[in-house]
């Protein structure tokens, strides 16, 4: 058996980890509730562990919910938290320099990106699920975040 080059092996790894998060995002939405994942291949290994209260697509109830001054904040209850598919690193911008995704106050529609997490060198997208009004940015430019961690939260928008 030939040995795999250390550049293959992270590559390899890499594509392991996407499809891991795939399964478990799919696993989560069943409720069956897997929480770790140990990938390896060669001498290259990562294992991955989310805590049992974290839920794709879950708010984090020990994040505080806040409004810009002037405003009130809907009720909690009301508000849906985008959270992050992955571990990895949140940018609100596609690019150092350019206009962020959203911001506070504007309006988003189902699908629409809302920011990037960065993961072992792959951009991955992040959307609105739902539609509503941006009310809180969570989760500073830049920051590193963990697999189900509340990025951003919307405001259900009025029926008229």
């Amino acid at each position: 058996m030939e040995e795999t080059s250390e550049a293959g092996s992270h590559a390899l790894i890499g594509e392991l980890c996407r499809r891991a998060v795939e399964l478990i995002g799919a696993d989560g939405a069943r409720g069956t509730g897997v929480r770790r994942v140990r990938l390896q291949v060669g001498d290259s290994s990562v294992e991955l562990e989310w805590p049992e209260t974290v839920a794709v697509g879950a708010p984090a109830a020990t994040l505080p919910l806040a409004a810009p001054l002037g405003e009130v904040a809907p009720e909690a209850d009301d508000l849906h938290h985008v959270c992050a598919p992955t571990v990895g690193t949140f940018y609100r911008a596609p690019e150092p320099g350019a206009p962020p995704f959203v911001g506070v106050g504007d309006t988003v529609e189902k699908g629409q990106q809302v920011g990037i997490v960065e993961a072992m060198k792959l951009m991955n997208p992040i959307e609105a699920d739902r539609p509503g009004q941006v009310v809180e940015l969570l989760v500073p430019d830049g920051t590193p975040v963990e697999y189900g961690q509340s990025l951003l939260a919307i405001a259900p928008l009025d029926a008229p």
